[in-house]
């Protein structure tokens, strides 16, 4: 018998390109998904397939979800920005069209689903486990997008016995993170960085490290835990303050200052109001997503992946940083 073959979706991104090379080093073949014109850069010197195809029309994907063994799918429209309708034909109405597909596929034998942390609603949590309900109005697009693709999920779990695990990591960090940390860098240098309140409510830590680990234990978990759902982050989570001192030393930047936390509530409101008035394409310095991001104590237990899964996260938050932002600033000096 060959070797198992995975499928990947969103390969080109910060936890595709990761794990297409954790699937290789462990011995499975795996097709990476890209653009057509797309790079393929972060792959690049890797054994593996490419196809090339667009979440835009899933239908073109049927080949490809014809011959995979194991499913990681990982691509997602992200941001918390922009009307949810752009977020919903990627993140809901296309993964309805492939789950469709490839539940019609014989040699399907399980489809990772990498949701996300942001599902559970906008307040503190602490220790929330996976029992608790998910928030269907969210902060923005991408969240609420997010929950309503769970659903998808479950439905085919539940009506077609489809063979589906859904992670839910939280703030994604490392070695080629796009979005987050370089907006928080370019704050920093800036000088419009700062510590919204006291800065000791926990982050919902994720290091792609981690990540893909739990990914490849779900993938060779047994079927006890096929329909089951999983949150997933770091083994130790660490305050605001760790998290944008942490960037700032890296940098030789004075630390960010302290913005009272009713300031920022006060002002987070008509900030983002007038943007969307405004039609801004970016978003602005507060929203309720920066908010709850800066704010909220992100506390979720990841007791079940450990007794499920046997997940046990390997890297620390400090060494992490330390390595995605070496990366960022290798990325950044000129050839």
């Amino acid at each position: 018998m060959g070797k198992a073959h995975i499928f990947v979706t969103g390969a080109t991104g910060l936890v595709g390109t990761r794990f297409c090379r954790v699937a290789l080093e462990h011995g499975y073949d795996v097709t990476a998904l890209v653009r057509k014109g797309s790079s393929r850069d972060s792959l690049a010197g890797l054994n593996l397939q490419f196809f090339e195809g667009d979440l835009s029309n899933p239908t073109g994907l049927t080949e490809a979800l014809g011959e995979a063994d194991y499913v990681v799918h990982a691509a997602a429209h992200i941001g918390d920005w922009g009307p949810a309708e752009t977020y919903r034909a990627i993140n809901v109405e296309s993964l309805r069209t492939m789950l469709g597909i490839a539940s019609q596929c014989e040699r399907l034998r399980r489809w990772i689903h990498v949701s996300s942390l942001g599902v559970y609603p906008a307040q503190h949590h602490y220790g929330t486990d996976e029992n608790a309900p998910t928030d269907l109005v969210g902060l923005d697009g991408y969240t609420r997008t997010k929950a309503e693709a769970e659903l998808v999920v479950q439905e085919f779990v539940r009506e077609k016995q489809f063979p589906a695990v859904i992670l839910r990591p939280g703030f994604i960090y490392g070695p080629g993170e796009r979005y987050a940390i370089p907006r928080v860098i370019k704050r920093l240098h800036a000088g419009q960085l700062k510590i919204i309140g006291r800065g000791d409510k926990v982050l919902n830590n994720t290091y792609v490290g981690n990540f893909t680990d739990a990914i490849l234990l779900a993938i060779e978990a047994p079927d006890s835990v096929q329909g089951e759902i999983y949150n997933i982050r770091d083994g130790r989570l660490v305050t605001r303050t760790e998290y944008l001192h942490t960037i700032s030393k890296f940098f030789g930047k004075p630390d960010p200052k302290h913005v009272p936390l009713w300031v920022a509530k006060c002002l987070a409101g008509p900030i983002e109001s007038l943007a969307k008035l405004r039609g801004a394409t970016e978003p602005p310095l507060l929203t309720g997503a920066t908010m709850k991001f800066m704010t909220r104590n992100l506390d979720f237990s990841i007791e079940k992946a450990k007794r499920d899964l046997g997940y046990e996260p390997r890297v620390d938050f400090q060494e992490g940083m330390s390595e995605t932002l070496e990366a960022f600033q290798t990325q950044q000096q000129p050839a």
